[in-house]
């Protein structure tokens, strides 16, 4: 317990920052603010993950849910609200938005989850690691949005009715896992120490907590946008791909170390599960309050244009998410379908230009088809699932294999 009090005030210690050059004024250099921010928001992040998990100790399971997904991606989100909110000033920012939310997307699937098989695979020998059926919600889900989604570069632009309608998916979504029946929450390491307070004291450790940490964020993300860009500028980078990548890894780096520390505990089934309902979140909340900031900001009701930089990345990115889906549709994800989701999302790196965005993007759709047409007998038993987990009725359990363990959320 000792160790996690010592975690927990060194999260709290490095997080300060950038609330402290806020208030304060100081200006210690371009680059020097803009890391310094950026490691606010991760350690604030941590300790939000924290506090989201202990939450779970004093509110209904639906309400844990909807909260612990929102609080998941709140740095991503208030990086890229930031970005939008300029957009509406100077056009020139809206790519940064855009940016910043295809990297976020693109670095959950080519990244963490190959990166759950992985350690699976090292700690266990297991290649293939198993999801519970309860997961079919996020999996179809996901499916119904992805196709959404590809529509969205087509026709150049993120509009307002499009916000509506992921929106509306977002609360659909909210409503369904809502009633998927769970256990008591694991918690481990600090949100451990945190939920074991007695209820008063956690409570009120917990708003605390939630405060200050929401407070760091806020103080951070529009100076830590803001920096990146004139950081890129400087140093000779392009600002364009450190938005999309930089920015990501920091805002990301909370989910994907949870995720990696249950895998290491042998419960990679729940760490996909949460990285799952991270993309819905993602394709849903923070795709579609683009154009409301945006709209807000320039007080312009036609959305949130796309050139064709944004259009190839949000094109790319909708295709990694119909081949990812489609692979997952057997509730499962095998050390191959890992390491070739890895490989072409590397690919990126390799070949910047939008001849490789374009041949990408095709080549990600015609292999969802292939995965579709292989996995088309998983169908009907997930959309099974999916039925049964909202309806509350049990099925057999799936065969049990290292990593599937562990309750939904």
């Amino acid at each position: 317990m000792n160790s996690n009090r010592i975690v927990i005030l060194a999260m709290l210690v490095i997080s300060s920052p950038g609330l402290l050059l806020q208030l304060s004024g100081t200006d210690l250099g371009i680059v020097t603010n803009t890391a310094l921010f950026g490691i606010s928001i991760v350690a604030a992040a941590f300790i939000l993950a924290w506090s989201a998990e202990a939450a779970e100790m004093d509110i209904t399971q639906g309400l844990a849910v909807a909260f612990v997904a929102l609080i998941a991606v709140l740095p991503e989100y208030a990086v890229d609200m930031s970005f939008a909110w300029q957009a509406g000033q100077d056009p020139a920012f809206a790519q940064y938005a855009v940016a910043n939310m295809t990297g976020g997307n693109r670095l959950l699937i080519g990244a963490a989850w190959p990166m759950l098989v992985f350690i699976l695979w090292a700690r266990t020998g297991a290649r293939n690691l198993v999801l519970e059926r309860t997961y079919s919600i996020e999996v179809v889900s996901l499916a119904v949005i992805a196709l959404y989604a590809l529509h969205i570069p087509f026709k150049g632009s993120i509009e307002l009715y499009d916000a509506v309608i992921l929106t509306i998916a977002f609360v659909v979504y909210m409503y369904l896992v809502s009633r998927v029946p769970s256990e008591e929450p694991e918690l481990i390491g600090p949100a451990r120490l945190i939920g074991s307070l007695p209820r008063t004291q956690r409570r009120v450790t917990l708003v605390l907590l939630f405060s200050y940490a929401a407070a760091a964020i806020l103080a951070s993300a529009h100076p830590f946008a803001e920096g990146l860009v004139h950081t890129g500028t400087e140093l000779g980078f392009d600002e364009f791909l450190l938005v999309q990548w930089i920015a990501p890894l920091a805002s990301e780096s909370p989910e994907f170390l949870i995720a990696g520390i249950l895998a290491w505990r042998g419960r990679a089934g729940v760490g996909m599960g949460a990285l799952l309902s991270s993309k819905v979140n993602q394709w849903t909340l923070l795709v579609g309050g683009l154009p409301v900031v945006y709209a807000i900001s320039s007080g312009d009701l036609g959305g949130l244009h796309l050139d064709d930089r944004q259009t190839e990345e949000v094109l790319l990115t909708a295709a990694q998410t119909m081949f990812a889906t489609a692979i997952v549709l057997s509730l499962s994800l095998g050390l191959w379908e890992a390491l070739a989701l890895f490989v072409l999302f590397s690919l990126t790196f390799v070949f910047e230009s939008t001849q490789v965005r374009l041949a990408l993007s095709g080549l990600y759709l015609l292999l969802a088809v292939g995965m579709v047409i292989r996995e088309r007998a998983e169908i009907p038993k997930i959309l099974r699932s999916f039925r049964n987990t909202v309806k509350g009725i049990e099925e057999e359990p799936t065969e049990p294999q290292v990593g599937a363990h562990g309750g939904h959320h």
